[in-house]
């Protein structure tokens, strides 16, 4: 009688052990889903308010880069960088004899640094400012590859490639861990200094 009771419990001990990881499974299954769900989408225009928030995954008509595709393409010199952090200018208000420091900025060496480019819409003055720097980082190729980065959780990097498809550039690719993941990758950085903007 003992064999079969023995037999019986650890064939229901075995179900319910079933049973409890098919529940686990479903629950992660629907995290999972959740998190998906959460995930930024791409909007149909550009970012226009809260700026340093999650990014979407994915930019239609651009290539979106790894840190390691980045490096590949910044250490085979194939595609020109296009750095996008916004910094503020030097108020034209100061009181005569007032320091002003710029923030530093390191980024990746070799890239032409275009500040103010990456907000949802841009004054004419920008406009042309940014469309003059992306010819001057692409030599007037449009099919040049161009990579515009910012910050990690940065539309701007995001606004900004946006732009450069719709200017008509047909080899555009996002890397938007930017310089927060180039520099934790540990790869070379250097002092920047910004294209000098229209009202300089």
């Amino acid at each position: 009688m003992r064999g079969p009771l023995a037999a019986a419990l650890v064939a229901a001990a075995l179900v319910a052990q079933v049973l409890v990881q098919q529940v686990l499974a479903q629950q992660v299954s629907a995290q999972q889903g959740q998190a998906r769900q959460q995930e930024p989408f791409e909007p149909e225009g550009y970012r226009t308010d809260n700026y340093r928030a999650p990014v979407p995954a994915t930019l239609e008509g651009a290539r979106v880069l790894t840190t390691a595709d980045a490096e590949t393409i910044w250490r085979a010199k194939s595609g020109a960088f296009v750095d996008v952090l916004p910094r503020a200018p030097k108020p034209k208000s100061l009181p005569a004899g007032t320091v002003w420091r710029d923030t530093p900025r390191k980024n990746i060496p070799g890239s032409i640094w275009l500040p103010d480019t990456g907000y949802g819409a841009l004054p004419p003055a920008m406009d042309d400012y940014f469309q003059r720097g992306l010819a001057q980082a692409s030599h007037g190729d449009k099919a040049a590859l161009l990579v515009i980065y910012c910050l990690a959780d940065c539309w701007m990097s995001w606004n900004a490639a946006k732009r450069a498809l719709a200017y008509g550039y047909a080899n555009v690719a996002w890397y938007p861990d930017g310089t927060d993941g180039w520099e934790h990758a540990r790869l070379p950085m250097e002092d920047a200094q910004p294209e000098p903007r229209p009202e300089q």
